[in-house]
């Protein structure tokens, strides 16, 4: 007899210090049948639909909402989920309908009544009428803040082993599989949960670069070492969440005894206090760079990558800040390029015609505290839908939307050797695939602007000569210790 699974979904990455909030209309939506479309799209849903064909599970699935990183999300879109979820699945773990439950969750979402979202959602799965003793297993993003509630609820919840996330197709195919093997052999794991008191930024989570490579590397070794542990999660956090669960975690997922799991995440823990101050990652002040770039370009290597971690649209920046543009227009290198989110401007150039000169403001739609915009007459160079499809179908990209990528209308403008795509939605620059719709080829440009911190370099490592990191102005500063933390559990490091 096939094994009964529910399907659910509920992403995203919240920042709680952005001023503007994240209404229901922002989340992309599929309910019901409508999440089998993500078959084979690369995403952690699709990852967990080829397992349950494989296995010929009856999935019913629910729902699945999923928005780009942003503010604090509105009460509204919890209960719209939770009125899904319970309608549709209530009825059928009291009749005993359900033999397990499989979640795609991110792990730092905030609404304006819940610092715990995924802990408050598994909580309110386990109170329903049937369901107490159902296995839960799915899906984290390695940026999760994770609670112990969200933990010790459930049974095989897998975090993303690398940043960029690379394998969120592949790590959901692993949770559905330890899902399969509880479902197969009626064996109930315990999860145990770790936390040491560290914050990292962003810039300070990549996993090819210590302390999260090694912590993953001792990660693997426990899960070879114990083979009863099936799972070791590695969580980096995400800092610009204020809640009392904010930083670094760690989770185990064992068969055997929970002592041996519990001893052995704490060696990860030792050594992450041990080791605290190499994730405090914090980077240097543009202005200092300046002669450096300009003496890698005039010795031909390039591109250059500057990358500003301030602005980094996977942390929830609004991607429309102006400072490193501004150095770009200043310096003019011979075909620079950048990326602003600006609808407004993109809407007024639209109904211009392509090689017009155009009088413009750029930027600083949503960012004004940190910037200015940027007035100045530009050629248009040309207009799209904004629609490409991931070059690299394993993009840290795929891990939020699949290989279907919507920027929404968009134009290229050039001031210069300055070429700036402007789109309506802001979009992460975790693929090649991103400029090269638009004209611009990433190996053919001598500076690129990228606003990102640790997930564009799967994408841009490969192509580039010379990478700085950058500070600029922007509401996703490496600088953490200098936000204003209200919930964040205390002591916390590298808070005073």
């Amino acid at each position: 007899m096939s094994k009964r699974v529910l399907v659910a979904g509920l992403f995203h990455e919240t920042h709680t210090f952005l001023e503007s909030d994240i209404p229901l209309s922002s989340f992309q939506q599929r309910l019901g049948d409508e999440m089998f479309e993500a078959r084979g799209d690369g995403s952690p849903l699709a990852g967990f639909l080829k397992v349950a064909d494989e296995c010929d599970w009856a999935v019913t699935p629910i729902i699945d909402l999923r928005a780009t990183p942003g503010g604090i999300v509105d009460d509204e879109v919890f209960d719209h989920f939770w009125a899904n979820f319970e309608s549709v699945g209530g009825p059928l773990l009291s009749r005993n309908e359900v033999d397990g439950i499989y979640l795609v969750l991110h792990g730092a979402m905030v609404t304006r009544s819940l610092l715990d979202v995924e802990g408050e959602l598994v909580g309110r799965i386990r109170q329903l009428p049937g369901a107490e003793s159902i296995p839960v297993c799915g899906i984290l993003d390695l940026h999760g803040n994770i609670s112990r509630r969200t933990i010790e609820q459930t049974q095989g919840m897998i975090a993303y082993r690398n940043n960029p996330h690379t394998d969120a197709c592949e790590t959901a195919e692993r949770a559905a599989r330890l899902l399969d093997r509880i479902l197969t052999t009626k064996q109930q794991p315990v999860s145990i949960w770790a936390q040491p008191p560290i914050m990292w930024p962003p810039t300070g989570t990549g996993t090819a670069d210590d302390p999260m490579r090694t912590l993953e590397a001792m990660a693997r070794e426990i899960e070879a070492t114990h083979e009863e542990i099936a799972a070791v999660n590695v969580m980096g956090g995400f800092s610009f969440a204020d809640t009392p669960d904010t930083g670094v975690s760690f989770a185990a997922v064992t068969f055997g005894e929970a002592e041996i799991a519990r001893q052995e995440l704490q060696r990860l823990v030792d050594w992450s206090i041990d080791h605290q101050s190499d994730g405090n990652k914090v980077d240097r002040p543009l202005a200092d760079c300046r002669n450096e770039i300009r003496a890698d370009v005039e010795a031909g290597r390039t591109p250059v990558i500057v990358v500003e971690p301030a602005d980094n649209i996977g942390g929830g920046a609004p991607g429309d800040t102006t400072e490193l543009l501004q150095f770009l227009l200043g310096e003019q290198f011979s075909k620079s390029a950048c990326v602003i989110n600006d609808p407004v401007t993109v809407s007024q150039l639209v109904v211009h015609s392509v090689g017009e000169l155009v009088k413009v403001s750029i930027g600083a739609r949503e960012s004004s505290s940190f910037c200015q915009p940027v007035e100045l007459e530009v050629e248009l160079v040309s207009v799209s839908d904004g629609k490409f499809d991931l070059e690299d179908p394993n993009s840290h990209l795929a891990s939020m939307c699949g290989v279907h990528i919507d920027m929404g209308p968009c134009a290229v403008v050039r001031n210069g050797g300055v070429s700036i795509l402007l789109t309506t939605r802001k979009t992460p620059p975790f693929d090649l695939g991103q400029l090269r719709s638009q004209g611009i080829i990433p190996e053919e440009c001598s500076v690129i602007g990228v606003k990102a911190a640790v997930a564009h370099r799967r994408a841009y490592d490969p192509v580039t000569a010379t990478t700085y990191t950058v500070d600029t102005a922007g509401p996703c500063s490496s600088n953490i210790a200098d936000f204003p933390w209200q919930h964040v559990r205390r002591p916390v490091y590298p808070l005073p």
